[in-house]
């Protein structure tokens, strides 16, 4: 899937852009667009490291987001972070010693970004990070490190709110490397709200009973998956239980991560969540899990993109994490931090059903056109590049 045009120079490279997991699919298929509307084109290469290797739901990704098939894959698979970092360097190298890319584009924070990113480092092929600077503060999340990385060998970073960039000059980066503009997630969001299949069809074809969801005050969508949240037994049982007090109030349509699914099997803890008012679903494609969103009372979660997400659907978010990266979906938007402590948890619920949680508003340039401003930036800045060395 080599996209070129006539006016591209023909001795610059394609960008070779990278996917690895999930939360990547999301972010990359706007920016694929954008490079091949752009005038001129961008050529490109898509590669994914297969790190997300559920060829199954890889499928239902690529197709709902209408994302090209991969130019290339590595086929990774799981592994302890640093195998998995490791082998996605080693698998990498030749790739860029055959393609000769103009840059390498990396998005988010997965070890598959740090892992392309290092590699180019050392090939001496400049890296362009798309959702750079942002921070938790948390250096015991290895999405942290990632980022951080990341941020320090890139040539050109996108940021998604202006923020970043306080965190990124505090760290070094040169100021002129930074470029603002707005929120590829967003993008992705905007383009594919209305193929969003409706919530009780999701519920149908899962195999829940639908009239779950109709409760008049509404439903809330759960997801957890952080080790922080669900690899400790007293942890997650807790947060069991949790919901299930709330779900006297508000049914739930938990879509569960498989490492969740394991350690609740592990620990013994489904009796927690047999209850007629929780449907716990399997892991759901980008169209179902957007169409339970938008129509959510409330979404229960300890993801990043789900933050960003309820804050563009205005549906409030109470995010079960000490800390956040994304800090703007607090400032602005519906986002609201609760921890894994239970009584934060309820309290938080108990405000949003008497109708006192956040509204919010939209942030600045999450406007669906945030993979627009990066085509048109990326392109100058490459053809500069470019006039440079052959000038």
């Amino acid at each position: 899937m080599i996209l070129t045009d006539e006016h591209w120079p023909s001795d610059l490279g394609p960008v070779v852009c990278v996917v690895g997991a999930r939360p990547n699919f999301m972010k990359m298929a706007p920016i694929l667009r954008a490079f091949g509307a752009h005038r001129p084109a961008l050529p490109t290469l898509l590669l994914h490291t297969g790190q997300h290797y559920d060829k199954d739901m890889n499928d239902r990704l690529f197709a709902d987001l209408r994302l090209p098939r991969p130019d290339i894959n590595l086929e990774v698979g799981s592994a302890t972070h640093a195998v998995q970092t490791a082998e996605v360097m080693k698998r990498f190298e030749p790739v860029l010693d055959s393609q000769r890319p103009s840059c390498v584009l990396v998005v988010g924070d997965v070890n598959s970004t740090l892992a392309c990113a290092l590699v180019c480092a050392k090939k001496d092929v400049p890296v362009v990070h798309v959702e750079a600077g942002l921070r938790s503060h948390d250096r015991a999340m290895p999405e942290e490190i990632n980022r951080v990385l990341t941020d320090q060998i890139a040539d050109r970073l996108y940021t998604t709110e202006r923020s970043a960039l306080a965190n990124l000059t505090r760290e070094g980066v040169a100021e002129e490397r930074v470029c603002f503009v707005g929120n590829v997630m967003i993008d992705s969001l905007l383009a594919n709200r209305e193929f969003a299949q409706a919530p009780a069809k999701t519920l149908q074809i899962a195999g829940g009973d639908p009239a779950v969801i109709d409760d008049p005050c509404g439903y809330g969508v759960v997801t957890l998956h952080r080790p922080s949240n669900v690899d400790r037994s007293d942890t997650l049982q807790a947060l069991l239980a949790v919901l299930r007090e709330v779900s006297d109030g508000l049914p739930l349509v938990f879509a569960m991560h498989p490492r969740t699914r394991a350690n609740i099997e592990r620990f013994g803890l489904g009796e927690l969540l047999r209850s007629p008012r929780i449907v716990v679903l399997p892991p759901q494609g980008y169209l179902e899990m957007l169409g339970l969103l938008a129509s959510a009372k409330l979404v229960l979660s300890d993801s990043g993109g789900l933050q960003e997400e309820s804050t563009a659907l205005g549906v409030p978010c109470l995010t079960i994490r000490e800390n956040t990266e994304r800090p703007i979906t607090i400032e602005q938007g519906t986002n609201t931090l609760v921890g894994a402590d239970p009584q934060a948890i309820r309290r938080g619920v108990d405000e949003i059903l008497s109708g006192a949680g956040k509204s919010g508003r939209i942030p600045e340039f999450w406007d669906g056109r945030a993979a627009e401003r990066i085509a048109a930036d990326l392109s100058a800045w490459l053809l500069a590049r470019h006039a440079q060395r052959v000038g």
